[in-house]
């Protein structure tokens, strides 16, 4: 696709479109939840490996979960410190979270709400979005708007690259089981594991 404006990211990503914006760790890949195997397909994509659920603002992230109130508590502490942020949090999902998103894994739902002006923007326009790294499974993240365009051109993307810092590693990913476990060491320290 070409390169396009702001506004028309929006649209496209609000139509069912794949679409690929920058945040604070790499640029994101990323649909509506509903649209969630056109990921799948583009990056050749196990289905064992579940996708993240972006949103704009982190009060936004408790309609997609469920747990006790004591369990909520602890998650929304844990919010309140690290987001937004390059954290994510994989959380005992609710039932709006569509099946296609984590086809083998749809019981938990990585969250997270980016620190960049610009991701948040866009989903605070387009609702949660399904998202991933932007890259073919298994290879290295692509940093910028213009690999990305090289490499998946059905994807819509935007028509400069911003000067947006980015970490150029993941997300940390932690997982709530009755405690906290670390999966995946990134950008951020999280120190409260069990």
């Amino acid at each position: 696709m070409p390169k396009v404006s702001l506004d028309r990211i929006i649209v496209a990503a609000q139509t069912g479109n794949l679409i690929s914006f920058p945040t604070d760790t790499v640029p994101a890949l990323a649909t509506l939840p509903e649209c969630a195997q056109l990921i799948f397909e583009a990056k050749q994509r196990s289905q064992d490996k579940p996708l993240i659920l972006m949103l704009g603002k982190v009060a936004d992230l408790w309609q997609y979960v469920e747990g006790t109130e004591r369990e909520i508590e602890i998650w929304q502490a844990v919010a309140e410190r690290y987001l937004p942020g390059a954290l994510t949090l994989v959380l005992p999902a609710s039932d709006r979270i569509p099946a296609v998103m984590n086809p083998l894994k749809n019981q938990t739902i990585g969250l997270r709400v980016p620190d960049c002006e610009i991701a948040r923007s866009i989903l605070l326009q387009t609702g949660a979005l399904a998202t991933t790294s932007a890259n073919l499974s298994g290879a290295p993240p692509l940093l910028t708007m213009a690999e990305i365009s090289d490499s998946f051109p059905q994807v819509f993307t935007l028509d400069i690259d911003l000067n947006i810092p980015t970490s150029g590693q993941p997300s940390t990913v932690i997982k709530w089981d009755s405690g906290w476990k670390l999966l995946r060491q990134g950008a951020v320290e999280f120190t409260d594991l069990d």
